[in-house]
């Protein structure tokens, strides 16, 4: 068994002193050589130690020693060791031989040292000591003045450290005593760096240190470390690569082992860990979740050069080739002998010349010559050949890159309409009794009873579930507009009749009910002073009473459009005017009217009362005023991007209207959401006359003069990021169209969804 050394000592008690060895035969028992010239033996810097021999200089006595030097001295000498004061005596010599083969080698210019053979060594190390003693003080001052090392530059202390940090300040760290090392000021562009480059021979060895931005100029011995760790080579020139290799061991077999621990039970017992790995591997494996890898496939791949381009060839330069325009063929002008109609006149060969170049329609004026002999050479030809070329290398070409889309995949998603369901789809009941087109169509809250005004001077009521007419009404003139009060306490009905509205009390369903609305009216008491209206409050006669009208309000012109407030105190209606007197404001329970408006903002078309918020709705031909009743002022316009507006509906939950316009397209607002129509439906063929919301259900309709009430799927969600679906559902077509007029009046029930419609053939139709 060979077991390494414990010392040099070791060694030399094997074998019989022996002249001195080279010095790579001690390198096998140190630590093995390192090119690290910072970790070198003895320092690069250190001065041979023989000051024994030769007299010390007072003024460079320091020099000659160094840290690494005073280690010698340090007491090492004297740590327990096997080996006696002759045998340490000898190392040191052999060692100080060594260093002085070193010191003189090659590169040396010190002369050689000598000395006489068989000189005391110990009074040399006596002299050595006190000559070390001597110099302590100048030692302790110049001990880090040769010191170096190749991790940090000693005048920046900041460490090892990102220098990146530095980057957003001024300086660039700080020096031994604290100060801050500035950056030096760079701002230098390309043309000055240039300039340098060219003019500085030393611009090629100069670098900047990343520590202190300082240019730094590399020495001859730099440059040459650099290139030796280009070429692989060491950086250490006397460094010698090819030394022989040094047994670490005694090439006699010890008897007593290095160690004597006995093995571990782990070294003969398989290892638990790395069964358990092996059999999760192999479980990957045999689930296949660990794949061998794929053989490599080592033929050659080749390609055809003159095949044909394949069109789904992945090479971007063949596919986005686009091919040069083509030059227009030459035509029957620019024969040599054209048709005579060709030919241009002497006022046409004028005016060709007069035009511009730019605008003439042929580029030549056609010529006519006997035969090919006598055409003459094309002055032209140098002149348009070099535009060709022009136009083949300058002439962006864009490649138009089309888009296969399939039409199907254009149209919304949209639900089916059997999904949306329930809405009206079948016509149920006619209600059959006016002679002339029915206009407008009312009902009353419970859904039961259903008012309609004519042209023919009558309104009737109807039973709307047997299509029975329980009453008719002469008023004398052309019913514009119907409104059945929305409370259902009370039993009444406004209707518009030429210069005024009757508030009629139809006297159906509960007496209680017909007859509390009639306390209602008569419990009036008329004020002391009498108040300026623009209107006059009558009392119905005697006749008129018997017939159901309780109070007739008479306006100065035609009244177009009679409203109710959702409390069903307050009534609004519409007067055909021009003046600020168009809207009034009336309430019937104290008989007081007035007018909201100081001046007419154009012709009004509808008006409508929030069902929730005290808000009041103007509709004019192309625009939706909302006006705030207890502000008194103006909160939003609404543009209704049509021409010409005709009838509007408010959502039950306020926050949505819809608008139908005589030019056939009907417009969703959504108010949360901007002042222009969300969506413009244009569904029907003609122009719309009515449009209606259901109270419960996400219904609205719209009626044309198409003679079609189209119902449409209309979802408010209350997510306010979820905009509202529209899906029309269903066209309802019965009503035959007469004078060019269709569906006059669309109107939902309150609870059903039912759609009853009014049309100019004179017929009301409940469509379930």
């Amino acid at each position: 068994m060979r077991t390494p050394p414990t010392s040099p000592a070791v060694l030399t008690a094997h074998a019989p002193p022996a002249p001195s060895p080279p010095r790579a035969g001690r390198v096998g028992v140190a630590s093995p050589v390192t090119s690290d010239p910072a970790r070198a033996w003895p320092p690069a810097h250190a001065e041979p130690r023989d000051g024994a021999m030769e007299e010390p200089d007072p003024a460079g006595d320091s020099s000659d020693l160094s840290d690494s030097e005073e280690s010698v001295y340090s007491g090492l000498e004297e740590s327990g060791s096997d080996s006696t004061e002759g045998e340490q005596e000898q190392e040191q010599e052999e060692e100080e031989e060594e260093e002085e083969e070193e010191e003189e080698g090659p590169g040396s210019t010190s002369p050689p040292r000598t000395q006489a053979k068989g000189a005391p060594r110990k009074s040399r190390i006596l002299e050595d000591d006190s000559l070390l003693k001597e110099n302590e003080g100048l030692l302790a001052q110049n001990e880090y003045e040769e010191d170096s090392s190749d991790e940090e530059d000693i005048r920046n202390t900041v460490g090892n450290i990102p220098m990146e940090w530095y980057q957003d300040f001024p300086h660039i760290g700080y020096n031994l005593e604290g100060k801050k090392i500035y950056k030096p000021i760079r701002n230098k562009d390309e043309l000055d760096m240039f300039l340098e480059k060219m003019e500085n021979p030393d611009y090629w060895r100069t670098v900047q240190d990343k520590m202190t931005g300082a240019d730094i100029k590399l020495t001859d011995e730099q440059v040459d470390l650099v290139h030796r760790l280009q070429k692989g080579q060491f950086g250490d020139v006397h460094f010698n690569p090819y030394e022989p290799a040094v047994d670490f061991f005694t090439h006699e077999v010890m008897i007593h082992p290095v160690t004597n621990r006995p093995a571990d039970k782990r070294s003969f017992i398989p290892s638990l860990i790395e069964k358990e790995k092996v059999s999760k591997l192999v479980h990957a494996i045999k689930m296949g979740w660990i794949k061998p890898r794929k053989p490599k496939d080592d033929t050659p791949t080749y390609y055809d050069l003159w095949a044909h381009e394949d069109p789904n060839s992945i090479l971007g330069r063949h596919k986005m080739h686009v091919p040069a325009p083509k030059m227009k063929l030459p035509g029957h002008e620019e024969s040599y002998n054209p048709p005579p109609e060709y030919l241009l006149s002497e006022e046409e060969k004028l005016a060709w010349e007069r035009q511009e170049p730019a605008e003439r329609r042929l580029s030549v004026v056609p010529q006519q010559f006997r035969c090919l002999r006598a055409v003459p050479s094309y002055s032209r030809f140098i002149h348009e050949r070099f535009e060709r070329c022009l136009d083949l290398y300058l002439c962006p070409r864009q490649r138009k890159m089309r888009v296969n889309v399939d039409p199907e995949d254009l149209i919304p998603k949209l639900p089916k309409p059997r999904d949306l369901q329930p809405f009206p789809t079948t016509q149920a009941l006619v209600y059959r009794g006016h002679t002339s087109l029915v206009r407008c169509l009312s009902i009353s809250p419970s859904g039961q009873w259903l008012v309609s005004g004519s042209d023919d001077g009558s309104v009737r009521c109807w039973e709307v579930s047997t299509g029975r007419c329980l009453r008719t009404l002469p008023v004398g003139g052309v019913v514009k507009s119907v409104a059945w009060n929305p409370n259902p306490t009370l039993c009444l009905v406004a209707i518009a009749v030429e210069q005024s509205v009757l508030l009629v009390n139809p006297c159906l369903g509960d007496k209680l009910i017909y007859g509390a609305t009639d306390q209602l009216l008569e419990s009036y008491v008329p004020p002391e002073e009498e108040r300026v209206q623009p209107v006059r409050w009558v009392t119905a006669t005697t006749e008129e009473h018997s017939r159901g009208v309780r109070l007739v309000i008479q306006h100065s012109k035609a009244v177009k459009q009679v409203t109710w407030h959702g409390k069903g105190d307050y009534l609004a209606s519409v007067v055909a005017d021009n003046s600020n007197q168009q809207v009034l404001i009336h309430q019937s329970s104290k008989r007081w009217s007035q007018n909201p408006f100081r001046r007419s903002k154009g012709l009004v078309q509808s008006v409508l009362f929030h069902p929730i918020r005290p808000y009041f709705f103007v509709a004019t031909q192309r625009y939706v005023r909302i006006y705030n009743l207890l502000k008194q002022e103006l909160t939003k316009k609404l543009m209704a991007n049509c021409k010409w507006v005709s009838s509007m509906a408010i959502h039950p939950g306020g926050d949505n209207i819809i608008c139908g316009s005589y030019d056939s397209k009907l417009a969703w607002f959504d108010l949360d959401l901007s002042t222009r129509p969300y969506q413009m439906l244009r569904h029907h063929k003609k122009a719309l006359r009515s449009v209606a919301f259901h109270k419960r259900y996400p219904l609205f309709a719209s009626g044309s003069d198409d003679g079609t009430v189209i119902i449409c799927h209309g979802m408010v969600y209350n997510d306010l990021l979820q905009n509202p679906l529209l899906v029309p559902v269903k066209v309802l077509k019965g009503h035959v169209t007469t004078l060019d007029l269709g569906v006059l009046d669309v109107l939902f029930h309150p609870t059903q969804p039912w759609v009853f419609s009014s049309g100019a053939d004179g017929t009301i139709r409940l469509y379930t």
